[in-house]
């Protein structure tokens, strides 16, 4: 910006749009002070370095509004994780299956994990069976996104939601 420019010549855009040319960059730094306005460089890549004739300050100020804006607009995503081994009792599992049910409703990734104690690592299918019953119970809400893989003495499988429709 301004006389923190480096390059000899410039090619120079105005503060409203128009090419000015190229031209030395003390000429550029002249056209902008005459303006009340910086001279910013915009394309250091360039041959030669483009520069624009604009207020800095109020640039920014423009530029930080716009990523405040779309940062609003951000839906974070957060992943919610759900614990059980193969033996699990009916009631816990429908209590875990609210819970898991209530996360894909809040718009949240469930990671289901079940741990494997002891020799229950030989039944696998066990495990492999109690989150195909849960992939079954939150079909309408949620899809797989991993499907259940072993890892270590875990098995885990992740659920997200179903993309809805945005209301209009």
């Amino acid at each position: 910006m301004n006389h923190e420019i480096k390059a000899r010549e410039v090619r120079v855009i105005g503060p409203d749009g128009k090419q000015l040319g190229i031209m030395p960059l003390k000429d550029a730094l002249r056209h902008a002070q005459e303006a009340q306005l910086d001279l910013v460089k915009v394309a250091s890549d360039a041959k030669p370095p483009v520069c624009k004739i604009m207020d800095y300050g109020k640039y920014k100020y423009e530029q930080s509004k716009r990523e405040k804006e779309a940062r609003k607009n951000q839906k974070v995503i957060n992943v919610k994780e759900i614990r059980m081994n193969p033996t699990i009792d009916d009631h816990d599992f429908q209590v875990r299956l609210k819970s898991a049910i209530k996360f894909l409703q809040d718009g949240n990734k469930v990671k289901v994990s079940i741990k494997f104690r002891g020799r229950q690592m030989t039944h696998t299918k066990l495990g492999e069976d109690v989150l195909n019953k849960m992939i079954e119970q939150t079909k309408e809400l949620g899809v797989v996104e991993k499907p259940p893989v072993i890892e270590g003495r875990n098995m885990v499988m992740i659920l997200s939601p179903k993309q809805t429709k945005t209301k209009e």
